[in-house]
């Protein structure tokens, strides 16, 4: 019994740790070519004859900036400011819920980040906590220029569409590196429910939520590592 016990609460932590660090430290320069999310949604629609996974892994220098600032004005607009967990967000979110409001997500890029690298999709608590784990893991060994690179190559932007390259050329035929601001909002308004929204084919709330992405992208701090720091105006479209 004891031997049985020292494996569950010793040697099964400690080899988990080991591994895990290992394949943080891995990715932190190696590209992610599959997630569990593409594998998982490989089976979902494996019935469908005209689906397909598009892919296409480019680093943060071939990607416009213009992306990168409208998944943060987006999904997570305290993204240089917090260390994984955005509190803020997280207690408006518990305050909305107490008043009866539904509960909304407060996820930040890394969250989600960890999220699609390392774990496969569900809702349980035991989820949540390895999310936690990996989040403060890739925020302490990648940082965020890293973070922001791999989630802009491993989200899900569309019906089989991970990352911005795959994105820009299914939606827009051009490459992630020339996408306006338009584009790039259009493309993060769609995040949350990228299996229903379409960037190129918008409705009227997609195209006022790209809108509202697009003002907020002139709004918050910019990364003094995206390729030009220099401001960019944004024309929104009327």
């Amino acid at each position: 019994m004891k031997k049985v016990l020292r494996f569950i609460f010793v040697y099964l932590p400690l080899s988990f740790f080991l591994l895990s660090l290992s394949l943080i430290v891995i990715l932190k320069w190696v590209p992610v070519y599959v997630t569990p999310l593409m594998i998982v949604r490989s089976f979902q629609f494996i019935d469908k004859e005209d689906f397909k996974t598009v892919k296409r892994w480019r680093s943060l220098d071939k990607i416009s900036d213009n992306m990168a600032m409208a998944v943060m004005a987006s999904e997570d607009t305290r993204f240089l400011e917090h260390k994984g967990f955005d509190w803020t967000e997280i207690d408006n979110a518990l305050e909305a819920s107490k008043r009866g409001k539904r509960l909304r997500g407060a996820s930040t890029i890394s969250q989600q980040t960890a999220k699609n690298v390392f774990l496969f999709p569900s809702r349980s608590w035991i989820r949540k906590g390895f999310e936690a784990y990996f989040t403060l893991g890739i925020e302490l060994i990648w940082g965020k220029k890293r973070i922001m690179e791999v989630y802009l190559n491993v989200a899900e932007m569309g019906p089989g569409i991970y990352g911005a390259e795959a994105a820009a050329r299914e939606l827009f035929g051009k490459s992630a590196a020339k996408l306006t601001s338009r584009e790039s909002a259009l493309i993060a308004g769609a995040l949350p429910n990228p299996l229903k929204r379409r960037a190129d084919r918008p409705s009227a709330y997609h195209n006022s939520r790209a809108g509202a992405i697009q003002r907020m992208m002139g709004m918050i701090a910019r990364p003094e590592w995206l390729n030009d720091n220099k401001p960019k105006k944004v024309k929104l479209k009327k």
